[in-house]
């Protein structure tokens, strides 16, 4: 991914944050600006997503702390149940010996039956609204 990504993936960001945080006990500013800042700032580790010539998506899968993370894994909502994330997810998978962990909002059911689908466990609650899921 290039510069021209970071605000398609600010946005997508902020459509989950909006969708499934509990805005009203964050600080809203503070989180969207800190997001702006992580995407900007490791912009170059995002994997733009492509069906044919479209661009359909975006992720991070990057090494943290011995561990690979999958981070802001988007599909656009046009090209979602097309089976393009478990083509995704299975090629990280694949790709790794390590540990592969990632957050996932505990109000976003589907994502979570998703990656359970593919082993991924519920590790550990953060702040009440999202779980870390990890496969070993």
């Amino acid at each position: 991914s290039t510069s021209l990504d970071i605000d398609p993936i600010y946005h997508l960001s902020k459509e989950i944050i909006d969708a499934y945080e509990d805005i009203d006990n964050i600080d809203y500013d503070f989180v969207l600006k800190w997001t702006y800042k992580k995407i900007k700032s490791n912009i170059h580790e995002y994997t733009s997503i492509y069906l044919d010539e479209t661009l359909v998506g975006y992720y991070r899968f990057h090494e943290e702390n011995g561990m690979m993370e999958i981070d802001d894994f988007y599909i656009l909502e046009s090209y979602r149940n097309k089976g393009i994330g478990s083509i995704v997810l299975k090629k990280c998978m694949d790709e790794s010996k390590l540990p592969i962990f990632l957050y996932v909002f505990i109000k976003n059911e589907r994502a979570i039956q998703f990656y359970k689908k593919f082993g991924f466990e519920i590790i550990e609650t953060i702040k009440e609204t999202r779980y870390i899921m990890r496969k070993d």
